[in-house]
């Protein structure tokens, strides 16, 4: 390599931890000006320091009967805590795991070895995709195949028409990369019913599944039914530490059981989790369709507060959310935006967009705005007002 070569190397290297570091410090700034604020539409249990995480096991006694012995290896409140999901989601049985990445994989690769094919078609978009390293090829020897990347769920006949063979069709409901979008109930049904006519398994990537109902118009145990087996998330949406069930029959359960071992996640105790998980099931799971509705209401309001800032395109996608959380989309650097929220949250205690901002485009940005317990207070008037105070801020910030 010449030494010019190497010197452009060496720049570029520079430049890239030069933006890694940036963005660390933002983030840092990020989360401890939503620590610190008054007033936020989401606060997130994670972001929490350890003493107030730990007070979540504070209504534990109201759930399980904490005079009983403790988990090991799986028995116990776990087994009671799977027994609750499958209840809940009408299916004959579900496993515990100590994360989606693992449950998802074990339930694919359980129903290759059924089907005899181990291609799974699924979304460009979803999370196995984008955020898990290839583990479905890398460590289950599962072949992904992208059915479509569109920023929507496949149709009926993008599933019945495409052109390689598959065992098991994975939809991730909703699909987060795309804006928590959901299809209509109509379109789900006929989407089944084209794998079905493939021969095909139906799994339900159902991390956010508990709140779909509002948008289907259907209880979990009829959204669920639909699919032959369904993974879903205890820390998403209902706030505990962390943790997944998978839930379908009672044999694929039995054999997910036995390769959640070999994969390492049977836990000798897990019970602080899936406390945690019971809690959320018993709290949060209740008052998502209050959050979902509530999302709607700030969708509008958001979009009334940029027209009224006289920004030029803002979108909130979709435009009316199907889940409490909702992309919102603005044509300006993301370093400017950024910048924006961060400093609202830090001279107001004020926060309107928690989340990180990503690049979409040249001068194009996008966030997710989530609408939790703490978003109820919010009226339409307090979103508004508190667009135009971004504005303001980003106006200034990008030098406008």
């Amino acid at each position: 390599m010449s030494d010019t070569a190497e010197q452009t190397q060496d720049g570029q290297e520079r430049e890239q931890v030069c933006d890694e570091e940036r963005r660390a410090q933002r983030r840092a700034r990020r989360i401890a000006a939503c620590r610190g604020a008054d007033r936020a539409l989401a606060r997130l249990g994670f972001l929490g320091t350890l003493r107030e995480r730990l007070a979540l096991l504070d209504a534990a006694s109201d759930v399980y009967d904490l005079d009983e012995t403790s988990d090991i290896y799986g028995d116990g409140i776990v087994e009671a805590l799977e027994k609750k999901v499958a209840g809940l989601l009408g299916t004959e049985a579900a496993a515990f795991f100590p994360t989606g990445t693992m449950a998802q994989q074990v339930a694919l690769r359980c129903w290759a070895g059924r089907t005899g094919n181990a291609a799974v078609a699924l979304h460009g978009l979803a999370h196995p995709e984008l955020h898990e390293r290839n583990a479905f090829s890398q460590v289950s020897g599962l072949r992904p195949l992208r059915i479509t990347s569109e920023p929507r769920l496949p149709t009926a006949d993008e599933v019945r028409d495409f052109d390689e063979p598959f065992g098991a069709l994975m939809l991730e409901l909703p699909l987060r990369d795309a804006g928590f979008v959901l299809p209509s109930w109509e379109e789900l049904v006929a989407v089944v019913e084209a794998a079905r006519e493939r021969d095909a398994v139906v799994h339900f990537d159902g991390a956010r599944l508990w709140e779909s109902t509002v948008h289907f118009g259907r209880p979990l145990e009829e959204i669920a039914g639909l699919a032959d087996s369904v993974y879903v998330s205890f820390y998403k949406s209902l706030e505990s530490y962390g943790g997944a069930a998978l839930a379908g029959p009672k044999t694929l359960v039995e054999e997910a059981k036995a390769w959640r071992h070999r994969y390492g996640g049977t836990v000798f105790q897990q019970f602080p989790t899936a406390l945690s998980a019971l809690v959320g099931l018993e709290r949060e799971l209740p008052r998502l369709p209050e959050y979902v509705a509530h999302a709607r209401v700030v969708a509008d309001a958001l979009r009334e507060g940029f027209a009224a800032a006289g920004v030029p395109w803002a979108r909130v996608y979709p435009e009316v959310p199907h889940t409490h959380d909702f992309q919102v989309w603005l044509p300006y650097d993301v370093d400017a935006v950024s910048e924006a929220a961060i400093r609202q949250a830090e001279e107001t205690r004020t926060v309107l967009f928690a989340n990180s901002w990503d690049e979409k485009g040249p001068d194009l940005a996008a966030t997710e705005v989530y609408v939790r317990a703490s978003g109820l207070e919010w009226t339409p008037d307090d979103v508004k007002s508190a667009v135009a105070d971004f504005v303001s801020r980003l106006t200034a910030e990008d030098g406008g």
